[in-house]
């Protein structure tokens, strides 16, 4: 993760928390005048509209007053959603045997776009079925993870 990202995730963490949600994950996307604070919350009982908007006050006032990124920024706070983006070892743990994409920072088996089903977690390795072949992937080349939704 990176070191903003780490810095803001501590951050935020403890108002998000505050507030009755947990911290799902964050995206810092950097894009010149354009960059984007994503945070994703969730709770035991779901996000709503109003919960979204209540979070997106009190992160804003924090950061107003902490005021971490000195260029401008659009902040976004959404539930993670059924197509949940996935941050850290544990939440890959907590997919077991549910299929995911994945892309990498470095080509694993010649491709950095991957779909498979999540099968083991140990530390920071996670190991996909890809078409019938085991791959270990190493968390920090994994860019970006999300489940697949299912309906």
């Amino acid at each position: 993760m990176a070191t903003l990202e780490s810095k803001l995730e501590e951050m935020l963490r403890p108002t998000i928390e505050a507030l009755g949600y947990q911290l799902w994950g964050l995206e810092f996307v950097k894009a010149g005048k354009h960059s984007t604070l994503r945070l994703f919350i969730d709770s035991e009982q779901g996000v709503n509209v109003e919960d979204c908007a209540n979070a997106s006050r009190q992160v804003s006032a924090l950061m107003d007053v902490e005021d971490p990124i000195p260029s401008e920024y659009t902040l976004e706070i959404s539930s993670p959603g059924l197509d949940r983006p996935l941050f850290i070892a544990e939440q890959y743990q907590r997919y077991l045997g549910e299929e995911v994409k994945v892309q990498l920072t470095m080509p694993v088996a010649g491709s950095r776009n991957l779909k498979g089903t999540v099968l083991r977690v140990e530390g920071q390795m996670i190991t996909l079925n890809v078409s019938g072949n085991e791959l270990i992937i190493a968390l920090d080349n994994i860019r970006k993870g999300n489940l697949i939704a299912k309906f």
